[in-house]
């Protein structure tokens, strides 16, 4: 997904004028050795390892008239720079692409300091960002084209881990499988679509997918939900969208089982895989909660 991301961004900035690429030492090597930065020298702007400002400096250039896309890990893009985002982006109205690597715990080897299961909670908190996250390579140029182009605020999360096949981009929840009548909704969240259908594949369900999570898309759940029991299987925080299914459902009863990373701090480094698994988010953790969960209504 970032070879794609910095593929698309290199070739964007030769066709708009209107783009900068916002960087904190992090992935400027790319552009450099790729010559990106050598016929855009006043649009590959790396600000070094001073990430707060990274995102001051971004909107700088947003009240100047360019729309910058910003990147760096997700705990320094989100986390770190908080307020930042909040105020210099938000507060001001302005515009701007961030797009973030590392997802979770893709650099778990990095530790704790290079995780950021919270950062889609976090960013959701804050009005009038779209969050995008993307299942596929394919999905990531989909969604970078479609924002650059747009005016609003877009965060992308970029992973490692990526589905076999990318689903077409759409800002709706897109349905991947159709059940029965009884069958129980799961609602997948990028990368998390290759072990849902994994865990899923024995049992009647409806699949349905979100590439991207904010704003939600209520009214395609309420389109395709039929029976009462649902699943909710994010990338990232357990829970971070449960308000929204919640809010989305509020007249119709409904169970709702929310996977994602647990609030537990597994203090080992590990790879991403060991992690996935420790949470419960590999296939077999998936399968075996959705059984649960399914079970404890009969």
């Amino acid at each position: 997904m970032r070879d794609r991301f910095m593929k698309v961004s290199g070739a964007l900035l030769d066709e708009r004028p209107d783009l900068a690429i916002v960087l904190a030492d992090i992935g400027f090597g790319y552009f450099a050795g790729a010559g990106v930065a050598t016929r855009h020298p006043g649009r590959v702007l790396n600000v070094g390892i001073r990430e707060q400002l990274l995102v001051g400096f971004a909107a700088g250039l947003a009240m100047e008239g360019l729309r910058p896309i910003v990147h760096t890990y997700a705990p320094f893009l989100v986390e770190r720079p908080f307020e930042q985002v909040k105020l210099d982006f938000g507060h001001q109205g302005l515009g701007g692409v961030f797009v973030s690597v590392g997802a979770s715990y893709d650099a778990a080897a990095a530790g704790r300091t290079h995780q950021a299961p919270e950062d889609v909670a976090l960013m959701s908190t804050l009005p009038g960002w779209s969050v995008h996250v993307p299942g596929h390579p394919d999905e990531v140029e989909a969604i970078l084209r479609s924002t650059a182009a747009g005016t609003g605020l877009d965060c992308i999360r970029l992973a490692e881990s990526a589905n076999p096949e990318a689903v077409p981009f759409s800002s709706s929840l897109t349905p991947v499988r159709r059940g029965s009548a009884s069958a129980v909704t799961v609602v997948a969240v990028g990368p998390s679509l290759a072990p849902v259908l994994e865990a899923t594949a024995a049992l009647d369900a409806t699949i349905l997918y979100a590439s991207t999570i904010r704003p939600f898309d209520a009214d395609a759940l309420r389109t395709f939900m039929a029976a009462p029991a649902v699943v909710l299987v994010e990338p990232y925080l357990a829970g971070t969208s449960s308000a929204e299914i919640s809010a989305a459902l509020k007249d119709s009863p409904h169970r709702l089982l929310a996977l994602g990373v647990a609030r537990h701090e597994h203090r080992r480094y590990g790879s991403r895989s060991e992690h996935d698994r420790a949470h419960g988010l590999d296939a077999a953790g998936i399968r075996r909660s959705v059984t649960d969960f399914l079970a404890s209504a009969a």
